[in-house]
């Protein structure tokens, strides 16, 4: 990587030249001013990212015009969401393969804190950012994601079904007709089946137990023809290593044959939690899955085929085989998590533990587009507002990403060789810790 690749004013250019991309995604030329600032906004210096106080940041001079342009960019202007991820994901991934291939596709949530009951979305739910039920409103999204770099892909919102039945609030809001209730492993579903139509690079998918343990959202992956790593409950069923389901019953001659799979008292599938516990302590490997910030993390880990059970006696033919991974720290009285996956059976138990483990690349991710670049800044109530803003935080990180690749020290929101003009010292935007009586 040559020294001026890396300098402020390449750095500008390649800005610049993504910015014209996204602009091009938003299919209308009076959206093209706009939107370049809105992105330049996100990656300026800034406490907070909502409407008003980047467009302070950006025109000083000029901020009541500023602030209808980039309030109607988001809330009002009807270009695609997809169309502006496809642009951002055909800048970045090549720019990240070139260090590393794909290795994971990965599915999660994430959840925001808000007050009130008039957002979209909004409701007391659980939340992970705090770790429980909580007034909120929730997203999903799919992410692509090397060893070392990842980016969000695909961003939708969860909708409670109170939401889905409140006939006054959608309209409020602008929920879209064709939103319907949909879980978050079918919200997650209907996101990969995206990515495969848009022949994104394949790779495993990888989600904790809150997708991973329905059986629907495992059987979806199988049939898009993905792999998958996904996380169960302790309490999950299945069958013993060289176990499956009696067959069917032998026919008598009277009544009508069955197909069905059969179990019995003495014949049955037992839980994750059950069949690891009797494990022998010969079948557990003390495994080093990555480099943490003062040693490498490691843990006692398991792995056996067996087969999934869950409602088997409806089937005329048993699931196939798959891994069982179970992480058991020498400490703790119990396993602590177990992950299912269709990894091939030749699989190295280190592979297998490294991939599983994998997850926490987004945790990054998203602390950094929340803290620095205002993913949950967004003050308006509405369906699209929601989307846009979070499409467009996606796209200025997008930009980071793809620097990072280049080894960029700048690509950082907030120091990045972007200009902006100074800020009058008698401001001060809603939502600001130093404002009195924020909002």
């Amino acid at each position: 990587m040559s020294a001026t690749s890396v300098a402020p004013g390449a750095q500008q250019k390649r800005f610049a030249a993504y910015l014209d991309r996204l602009a091009h995604a938003a299919g209308h030329l009076d959206r093209a001013v706009p939107l370049k600032s809105y992105c330049t906004g996100l990656l300026l210096p800034g406490e907070r990212k909502s409407v008003e106080p980047m467009a302070a940041r950006l025109c000083p001079d000029n901020v009541r015009q500023t602030h209808q342009s980039l309030h109607h960019i988001v809330a009002h202007a009807p270009w695609n969401d997809d169309d502006m991820l496809e642009a951002v994901r055909r800048y970045v991934v090549p720019a990240i393969q070139e260090q590393a291939p794909i290795v994971a596709w990965i599915v999660d949530d994430t959840g925001f804190l808000k007050k009130g009951t008039h957002s979209v979305g909004v409701a007391r739910q659980y939340c992970g950012q705090v770790g429980k039920q909580e007034n909120c409103r929730v997203a999903v999204s799919l992410s692509i994601s090397t060893m070392k770099a990842s980016l969000p892909i695909a961003w939708r919102l969860y909708l409670p079904e109170a939401w889905v039945r409140d006939k006054e609030r959608r309209k409020a809001t602008g929920i879209p007709e064709e939103i319907s209730f949909q879980t978050k492993p079918e919200i997650a579903l209907q996101q990969i089946r995206a990515a495969v139509d848009r022949q994104i690079p394949s790779a495993p998918v990888l989600a904790d137990a809150g997708y991973g343990n329905d059986t629907k959202f495992r059987e979806g992956i199988t049939e898009a023809e993905l792999l998958y790593v996904v996380g169960v409950k302790s309490s999950l069923s299945v069958w013993k290593s060289g176990q499956a389901p009696l067959p069917k019953r032998k026919w008598n001659g009277m009544g009508r044959p069955t197909k069905l799979l059969r179990r019995d008292r003495r014949h049955h599938p037992v839980s994750v939690q059950e069949l690891a516990i009797g494990l022998p302590s010969s079948a557990w490997k003390n495994v080093a899955w990555r480099e943490g910030t003062r040693k490498a993390l490691r843990s006692p880990f398991a792995a056996l085929r067996i087969r999934p059970s869950h409602r088997d006696y409806w089937m005329s033919e048993p699931r196939a085989e798959e891994w069982l991974l179970i992480e058991w720290p020498k400490l703790e009285p119990e396993p602590i998590k177990y992950w299912l996956s269709t990894l091939p059976a030749d699989t190295k138990l280190a592979d297998l533990v490294r991939l599983a483990k994998h997850r926490w690349i987004i945790e990054r991710d998203y602390q950094e587009l929340k803290q620095e670049l205002g993913l949950g800044h967004y003050e308006g109530r509405g369906w699209r507002g929601f989307h846009h803003h979070a499409t467009l935080c996606i796209a200025a990180y997008g930009f980071l990403v793809a620097e990072r690749s280049r080894f960029s020290p700048s690509a950082h929101a907030g120091h990045l060789y972007l200009p902006a003009p100074e800020i009058p010292l008698e401001f001060r935007p809603r939502g600001s810790s130093r404002t009195r009586g924020a909002a």
